[in-house]
């Protein structure tokens, strides 16, 4: 592996091992509890703040100690069930490669299942579909491949990654058939992750749903910032580039300590030698500038009330008080109903984030540089 000073270390849309992880020890800790308990857990986070990052460090960490098996299967694609079933077959067959025993075993399976084998014409990776005579094909296929990871010589951890998206398939049954195969394998151990809170936490923690308290949760927020501008400062001086506190603490401000915007503003100040506050905005602006055509494309998808709503998040930042007259009469936003509606809708596009606390919630623009383009803007 290439060192760190060869590598630009803050990275952006993958992972590559702990060297260039910051943090999140307590979170490693909950989850190697829960997992050494046989306790599946919920793992709740906004997009974009590092929830898959963390599992494939947590799955590092697994591979370390050697103790547990390991699958991570992302179904932010599926549409239904079937879908499901062939991404979790992919991602057995990546875990399991057809050269190694495991493997051959695996298609051996697959095999028996009736499977249509292809390959993606860019990377070359092998692709499964399975013809399905009748739904009870489905599920008995979905029985077999969970079976199969049950039967390794070590317990299993699996990873299901926007978990969400089981609420959205046309078969109404998906969830009563998961949680009866999960309870059916006791050599496995589940991670549901996902970022729309009201999704998972009705899937969860409605007792009319089959998946009712049986997990643990995990409500993943930012990291600490003593830890990331620790990191921050490491990984510059590793890298023989010099850059101030400063710049540092500007950094976690405007991008909100938020991984992905914290990553995406480290990774173009990398290729500076010396970064002082001035080289900071200078590469904030340039990078709002670059992003400006996205965000005027936004403007044209949503109403224009909804994007005064959206203006007006972005000046206050956050705001607790969503329909008090304070608020409504300084942006002249309307009625608390009309604010209701527009609120419903942009939750649903995920343009505004819902952070909820023990105090209750607050709001914010969702696309932490959008809101700061709009701040410039506006």
């Amino acid at each position: 592996m290439a060192r760190v000073k060869d590598i630009n270390p803050f990275l952006v849309n993958s992972y590559i091992s702990k060297e260039y992880f910051c943090n999140r020890e307590n979170e490693l800790n909950v989850l190697l509890r829960n997992v050494r308990g046989n306790v599946n857990t919920t793992l709740i986070s906004p997009r974009r703040l590092g929830k898959t990052g963390l599992i494939l460090r947590f799955f590092e960490m697994l591979g370390e100690m050697g103790d547990f098996g390991t699958v991570y299967v992302d179904i932010y694609s599926s549409r239904n069930l079937s879908d499901f079933i062939k991404l979790l077959t992919t991602a057995i067959i990546n875990k399991f490669p057809e050269r190694t025993p495991v493997g051959k075993r695996f298609l051996k399976l697959l095999k028996g299942l009736r499977p249509v084998f292809s390959f993606d014409a860019i990377t070359g990776a092998p692709q499964v579909q399975f013809n399905y005579q009748s739904e009870s094909d489905k599920e008995y296929t979905l029985q077999q491949l969970l079976a199969f990871i049950n039967e390794q010589p070590h317990p299993v951890v699996v990873a299901i990654d926007e978990f969400q998206q089981i609420a959205n398939y046309p078969e109404k049954n998906v969830e009563a058939i998961l949680r009866t195969y999960i309870q059916q394998f006791n050599r496995l151990c589940f991670i549901f992750s996902g970022s729309r809170r009201h999704t998972l936490m009705d899937i969860f923690a409605n007792t009319n749903r089959p998946f009712y308290s049986s997990t643990r949760f995990i409500n993943l927020e930012a990291i600490e910032r003593v830890a990331y501008r620790n990191f921050i400062r490491e990984k510059f001086e590793q890298g023989e580039r010099v850059i101030d506190d400063e710049s540092i603490d500007y950094v976690l401000e405007w991008t909100k300590g938020y991984t992905f915007y914290t990553q995406s503003l480290c990774n173009r100040l990398y290729s500076l030698r010396k970064i002082n506050l001035d080289a900071v905005k200078a590469e904030c602006l340039a990078l709002l500038r670059e992003n400006e055509p996205i965000y005027l494309q936004y403007r044209n998808l949503i109403t224009s009330k909804q994007w005064e709503f959206l203006l007006a998040l972005a000046k206050e930042e956050s705001v607790s008080q969503i329909y008090s007259r304070e608020f409504l009469v300084k942006h002249q936003l309307g009625t608390p109903s009309s604010i209701h509606r527009m609120l419903d809708a942009l939750l649903e596009k995920e343009m505004i984030l819902e952070s909820v606390t023990s105090t209750g919630s607050s709001y914010s623009v969702y696309d932490v540089f959008l809101m700061r383009w709009m701040q410039r803007t506006y």
